[in-house]
Order: structure tokens, then sequence, then C-alpha cells
């Protein structure tokens, strides 16, 4: 059945992480309070291992988007076989997430100017966090596409949780090796949700293992399979 309108929880999903993306934004903008607290919050973090730094590579495109584009493969496959109305869409909805990131992030840097941790040699233009972006809609939206095929629970649950284990490690990571600070995660943290929102809309309005036959079977049309009685 055709989404004709947000769910409201889907709506609030989206409103909540544009206002603390607007708020975070700001803040960095203006040097205002929430500023200060995340320099201390970095201090207190900051603790370069190798550890951290592979953590932190999870976020790179060469690691991140590799699983994506495996995902958005097969579950392209996997619709048009089965016939399913509209197995284009949610890859589709998915690739263009994967190519907002940058194209999103990238002017952001450029505005904000903000420079990195002392950690970091000398530079400007880390908010927001482009390595976590990355991974939140990488991870997620392969997450999002691919739970929906699988039956089982447990699998579904362990995707999910594999997801979130791979976004906050790397997120944990580029804070604890002070390639960012923690308000640079965050909002991309948001930014992540709101892309990813789209993608969730993409897949509700294409039900898995719903395909044309099925459709035409269900609504009283005789299927190839059946013939006349």
């Amino acid at each position: 059945m055709p989404v004709s309108a947000p769910p409201r929880a889907l709506s609030a999903l989206v409103g909540l992480p544009v206002l603390l993306f607007a708020l975070i934004t700001w803040q960095v903008v203006a040097d205002g309070p929430l500023v200060g607290v995340d320099e201390r919050l970095s201090g207190a973090l900051v603790h370069p291992d190798r550890f951290s730094e592979l953590l932190a590579d999870l976020g790179n495109v060469q690691v991140a988007v590799p699983v994506l584009v495996v995902a958005l493969a097969y579950v392209a496959w996997h619709g048009r076989v089965r016939g399913v109305d509209l197995w284009w869409l949610p890859p589709l909805a998915g690739a263009l997430a994967m190519v907002l990131v940058p194209a999103l992030v990238a002017p952001l840097k450029e505005w904000t100017d903000r420079p990195g941790t002392p950690a970091v040699p000398p530079a400007v233009g880390y908010y927001p966090s482009g390595h976590t972006a990355t991974a939140v809609v990488a991870y997620g939206t392969a997450t999002l596409l691919l739970v929906p095929l699988l039956r089982s629970p447990v699998v579904r649950r362990a995707l999910v949780v594999l997801c979130a284990v791979l976004v906050l490690g790397t997120s944990y990571g580029l804070v604890r090796r002070g390639y960012h600070w923690p308000l640079d995660v965050v909002a991309s943290w948001c930014l992540g949700v709101v892309l990813l929102a789209g993608v969730r809309l993409a897949v509700r309005r294409t039900p898995p293992g719903v395909s044309r036959s099925t459709r035409r079977s269900s609504s009283g049309t005789p299927s190839s399979s059946n013939g006349p009685s």
C-alpha cells in the first residue's frame, strides 16, 4: 500500500535531528558555550592509540562504501528476480543518500571552518565529521535494506546490533584518536539520521516479497500457475 505521508514517528525522527544539528552548527559558528564544553570533553577523552585509529578507519570511504555497494547490489538483484514492484527504488535511495554525504559535508566544512583538536596537525574544516556521516549512512542504509529480507528475528536483531557497533565504534575511534571533536561526531549522527529517513521511506514503499504476480493473484486475477478453474 503506498505511503501517502511520512508517519508521525518518522517525522519526529527527522525533525529532532534537524533541530539538534542547527543548534550545534550555530554554537560552532558563534563559538558558543557548547564549544567550550566540547573542547573540555575532548581533552578528557583523547588518548591516541592504534586501536582507536583502527576504529576510526571504519568510517573510511574505502571500507564503508564497498559494504554498502554489496548490499545495494544484492537488494536490487533480489527485488528484480522476484519481480517486486519498484524494486529499484530502495537501492536508488540508498545510493543517493551516500552521494549526498560529501555533497552536504564538504560545503559545511568550508563554511564552519572549525579547527581540529590538539591531537592533529593545525588545520580547519573538521565540522561535521565526514567519516562519521559515511559510517552512519553506509552501514545504516545497508541495514535498512537488508533487514526486511531476513526471515529470522534473531538475524535481524544481530544485523541491527552490528550496524550500531560499527557506527559507535567509528565515532569512538574518531574522538579517542583526536581526529574530531565530539560535537563534530554528534552533528554527523544527526545528518545521517535525516538521510536514512529518506531511505526508510523508499523501503516502506517497496514491501519485500510482494511481486506483481502475487498482487494479481490476490486481487482475483488468475495467475499462470493457477489457470482458470
